[in-house]
C-alpha cells in the first residue's frame, strides 16, 4: 500500500513523514525542501499478531507494511507547471491513496506561502489543482478515444461517453470519483489514472497542545468529500519519534496522547481503503500479517500468502486471533470447536488466523 503525503509547502508534510517513519527527511522553513519524493517502507504495528506469535511459539514476527511517499509541496498553478507542479502530480499518480496534510496551527517561525493560515483555503488550493490536472488529462484522453470509438467497438464507445461525463463533472468542480465507471468499459478508470478518484485522508496539523479533535474546516471538507480525517501535531510526533519507545510512551501519558500518530494514521488508512488483516503463524516458523480487502474469499486470500496456495487450494483452517490466544493454542482451540474448516468462498474476517491446506503444484 502506497500513501502519498501531500500539501502546500511548509504544511508539515516532512515533519509528519519523519514522525511516521523515523527516516529523517530534511525539514526546513522554506518552500520545496522536498524535491525528490522521500519514500520509506514502515511496518504496521499490530499487537494482535505479537500475541498470536507468543501463543503458538512462532518467530520471527513479520508485520504488514505501508510505503509513505513524502512528495514536494504543491502551489497554486501547479497544473500549469508552477513550482514543481508537473513532477509533483506525476508522483501522486503512482500512489494508492492521498494523505493530505493541511496546516491548522500558527507558528511565526514557519512562513505560510499565502501569508496566513487558512485551512479551508489551503484545502481548496490543493483540490483545485488536482481537478485541473485531471481535466487536462481527461480532455487529452477523450480526444484520442473519440477517434478510436469511430470503429464502434463497444468498450471504446462506452469509454468515450464516460469521458465526456468526466470532463463535464470536472469543469463543474466535481471529482472523477463522482462518475460511475461503465460496465462496458471496466478499464476506463485505470487508463485515465485520475488523481481525484484516489481515496483521501485529511491530516490536520495542529499545534502541540491540540487535542484529537479535527478542526471544523477540515472535518467539514472531509464530510463533504466522503473522506477520512485525523488531527495530529506533526512537530510533537516528530519530537516523540526521537525518543526511545519507553520515553515516548511516558511522554504521551503525561501529555494525554496515548496513541502514536503512526497508529492513528495507519488505522484511518486501512479503514479508508477497506482493508483488514489476517494472520498466519506456525510453531517454529514466522508469524505474518497480511492486508486484504474486506470481503475477500479465503481462496483469494491464500494467494497473498503464496500463489501456489491459491492455485492448489483445498480448504482452510480458521480461528479468531482472540480465541486462539484465550485457549492457548491450536490444539485447545480445535478441542473447543473454535478452530473450524472453511471452504474456498469463506469471507476472511479481520483478525482471523488462517492455515491453508493445498495441493502443491506438480
Amino acid at each position: 500500500m502506497r500513501i502519498g503525503i501531500v500539501g502546500l509547502p511548509n504544511a508539515g508534510k516532512s515533519s509528519l513523514f519523519n514522525a511516521l517513519t523515523r527516516a529523517d527527511a530534511e525539514v526546513a522553513g522554506y518552500a520545496f525542501t522536498t524535491v525528490e519524493p522521500n519514500v520509506a517502507v514502515v511496518p504496521v504495528p499490530d499487537e494482535r499478531l505479537e500475541r498470536v506469535a507468543e501463543t503458538v511459539g512462532a518467530s520471527p514476527i513479520v508485520h504488514e507494511t505501508i510505503a509513505f511517499h513524502d512528495i514536494a509541496g504543491l502551489v497554486r498553478g501547479a497544473h500549469t507547471g508552477e513550482g514543481l507542479g508537473n513532477q509533483f502530480l506525476a508522483n501522486i499518480r503512482e500512489t494508492d491513496a492521498i494523505l493530505h496534510v493541511v496546516r491548522s496551527h500558527e507558528d511565526e517561525r514557519v512562513p505560510h506561502p499565502d501569508g496566513s493560515v487558512d485551512p479551508e483555503r489551503d484545502l481548496e488550493t490543493i483540490e483545485t489543482e488536482l481537478l485541473y490536472a485531471d481535466l487536462e488529462q481527461a480532455e487529452r484522453r477523450l480526444e484520442r478515444v473519440a477517434r478510436q470509438a469511430k470503429s464502434h467497438e463497444r468498450a471504446l464507445v462506452a469509454e468515450e461517453a464516460w469521458l465526456r461525463e468526466v470532463v463535464e463533472s470536472l469543469r463543474a468542480g466535481r471529482p472523477v470519483s463522482s462518475v460511475p465507471v461503465p460496465d462496458d468499459a471496466p478499464d476506463a478508470l485505470r487508463l485515465l489514472h485520475p488523481l481525484t478518484a484516489k481515496p483521501v485522508l485529511y491530516v490536520a496539523n495542529v499545534d502541540e497542545g491540540g487535542g484529537p479533535e479535527v478542526p471544523e474546516p477540515v472535518a467539514a471538507r472531509a464530510a463533504t468529500a466522503g473522506a477520512a480525517a485525523v488531527a495530529i501535531s506533526a512537530r510533537l510526533e516528530a519530537e516523540l519519534a526521537d525518543l526511545s519507545d519507553e520515553d515516548a510512551a511516558a511522554m504521551r501519558a503525561e501529555l494525554g496522547v496515548p496513541e502514536s500518530g503512526l497508529s492513528r494514521v495507519v488505522r484511518a488508512a486501512f479503514e479508508l481503503l477497506g482493508l483488514i488483516s489476517f494472520f498466519t503463524a506456525d510453531t517454529g516458523a514466522e508469524a505474518r500479517a497480511h492486508a486484504i480487502r474486506e470481503g475477500t474469499a479465503v481462496r483469494d486470500a491464500a494467494g497473498e500468502i503464496h500463489t501456489d496456495m491459491q492455485r492448489g487450494f483445498v480448504r482452510a483452517e480458521v480461528v479468531a486471533w482472540s480465541d486462539l490466544v484465550d485457549t492457548g493454542g491450536y490444539a485447545a482451540a480445535r478441542e473447543r470447536a473454535l478452530l473450524r474448516t472453511e471452504g474456498r468462498d469463506y469471507a476472511v474476517r479481520d483478525g482471523d488466523v488462517v492455515h491453508v491446506r493445498f495441493t502443491p503444484p506438480g
